[in-house]
């Protein structure tokens, strides 16, 4: 059995969308006590989402990334991701690196292409397989 104490990271990625909320300060109205309250608006999404990665151990968030805007998820980009989590682990975390790092992200096509396979290794990190999630 492999202990992963202290270096165990793993990603995710996810969709974010804008929301244009109004203020506390822009609700508020004066009023007289006996008057009704204002009718709330239903906070819509806005037409803008965009995706973030976040990378993080056992102590918490190691890198956050946004997808520019017109970049396409693919291989490419996600190399270049794993290099700048490397630097940063270096940087925040300098005894995390001279071990293994044990890295567990999920099977989307981009994690699982051959070149990505190969860069984790080159950059020492140890892949885990995903558990396969069955529902419920």
């Amino acid at each position: 059995m492999i202990s992963c104490r202290g270096r165990l990271v793993t990603m995710d990625e996810t969709w974010l969308y804008h929301y244009d909320p109004e203020t506390t300060q822009q609700s508020m109205e004066w009023r007289h006590s006996g008057s009704p309250r204002p009718k709330k608006f239903r906070v819509q999404k806005s037409a803008a989402k965009f995706i973030v990665w976040i990378f993080w151990d056992q102590d918490g968030i190691l890198l956050i990334d946004y997808l520019p805007k017109g970049q396409t998820i693919n291989a490419e980009y996600y190399l270049s991701l794993l290099v700048q989590f490397k630097d940063i682990l270096k940087e925040k975390l300098p005894g995390k690196v001279t071990k293994v790092v044990l890295f567990l992200h999920d099977n989307a096509p981009a994690h699982r292409a051959l070149a990505n396979q190969k860069k984790l290794a080159y950059l020492g990190f140890q892949y885990l397989d995903h558990p396969l999630w069955l529902g419920g």
